[in-house]
């Protein structure tokens, strides 16, 4: 029995090239090492580029090529702004409470913006306006609460009537929110630069490797592969996306299927500034833009993740994105060259499982349930680099993968 789920993540043809590395592969370590990751997706690249910086010995295992799994679906739209709205969350938590968890969000961004800039990662990085736009699930009047219960949160967001929203992005009148910090990336090409960098350290990248066990060792964690090859590490980070171990993830966690459509090269922009858009509704809809001007419609979201039944949709899916895209936008629905479906995941909170698996000292859980999957990605290193030494990271506990436990 595998260690974790072994899903069909994706189907149709995504529009980023599909992933090709030059990375080496190695062979799994006869030495312990530092630290194993579990998953070789934009999450365990993340944790090894965190982790390999801090001069620890790193591992990547994953039975698919690097990035070829979830990642290769996603969207991409690095913003900071949660799936359960902050003024909902503080009414279940308490302002504060709710405050801090967007504040790591929001930290875990800047801190992705400064990165990607300094190792000079050619990954599509482009800074991008966020205009959260009045919906079902927050309408003008409660837009307005989420703006100064963000204020006051110390997060830098604006509030738009629909006059002047439309004046300044060229979008069919409402109200929204308007937020800085905000950018787009290729997630294939961030997620390949990033584990180059941890290679370039000396850390290792094996694939196809499929975890099949693990265990705690006298040293550590002991990974058992399904050819019987063992991994010895001091630490471990399952960092397996969807494909999660259910053995330690609660269900709360919840899997779903979304959809997505990108035109083809050249068509942007169709609004100004090419801001990341997204409506407070639910189902919600998105959209941004690619560095080759292409757009991307997504959304469309569906409560299963069986992938036969999912990808049978996909056709009609597109058809709903491209009319549901000139509602959005006010003009003619865009034309899909690349559509495709993918397994997604939710949580209660909008917010990932981050921590130490239950009983395991030395096992962590790294799970990105929720619309921000780069985002959370980057929290998730810098939560768990930060708690290797021992002493847990300001603010792990709020992130901990047991906390919908009763």
């Amino acid at each position: 029995m595998s260690l974790t789920e072994h899903l069909d993540l994706r189907g149709g043809a995504v529009c980023w090239p599909e992933p090709a590395s030059d990375l080496p592969v190695a062979s799994p370590p006869a030495d312990l090492v530092d630290v194993a990751i579990v998953g070789a997706g934009v999450m365990g690249a993340m944790l090894a580029e965190r982790i390999s910086g801090q001069g620890r010995s790193v591992v990547v295992l994953d039975r698919r090529p690097p990035a070829w799994g979830a990642t290769a679906a996603s969207t991409a739209l690095v913003m900071w702004g949660a799936d359960t709205p902050l003024s909902h969350l503080g009414r279940s938590l308490g302002a504060a409470e709710a405050a801090r968890r967007w504040r790591c969000v929001y930290a875990a961004v800047a801190d992705l913006d400064e990165r990607i800039r300094r190792l000079a990662l050619d990954c599509g990085w482009r800074a991008r306006p966020e205009v959260y736009l009045a919906g079902t699930l927050l309408d003008e009047e409660e837009l307005q609460a989420e703006a100064k219960a963000r204020q006051a949160a110390g997060l830098p967001s604006q509030f738009l009537d629909s006059k002047s929203l439309a004046e300044r992005f060229g979008l069919p009148p409402r109200a929204g929110l308007i937020s800085d910090l905000a950018f787009e990336v290729d997630p294939v090409a961030l997620t390949l630069g990033l584990l180059k960098c941890a290679v370039g350290r000396g850390a290792k990248l094996i694939w196809p490797a499929d975890v099949v066990a693990v265990a705690s060792h006298e040293a550590g964690v002991s990974l058992t592969l399904a050819d019987g090859r063992a991994v010895l590490a001091r630490q471990a980070v399952l960092a397996t996306g969807y494909e999660a171990a259910r053995a330690y993830l609660p269900p709360a966690f919840e899997l779903g299927s979304s959809f997505a459509i990108a035109s083809a090269p050249g068509l942007a922009p169709l609004w100004r500034e090419n801001a990341l858009i997204w409506e407070a509704s639910d189902p919600y809809l998105y959209a941004r833009t690619t560095r080759d001007g292409r757009v991307i419609i997504g959304g469309a979201d569906e409560d299963f993740a069986d992938a036969e039944r999912r990808d049978a949709l996909l056709d009609a899916k597109r058809q709903t994105l491209t009319a549901q895209s000139g509602d959005l936008l006010g003009r003619e629905g865009v034309v899909a060259e690349c559509a495709w479906a993918a397994t997604f995941g939710s949580s209660p909170d909008g917010l990932p499982a981050i921590g130490r698996a239950p009983g395991f000292d030395a096992l962590w859980l790294a799970s990105g349930f929720g619309g921000n999957g780069v985002s959370f990605a980057s929290m998730a290193a810098s939560l768990i680099c930060g708690s290797l030494d021992g002493v847990p990271a300001p603010d792990l506990d709020c992130f901990a993968p047991d906390r919908f436990e009763t």
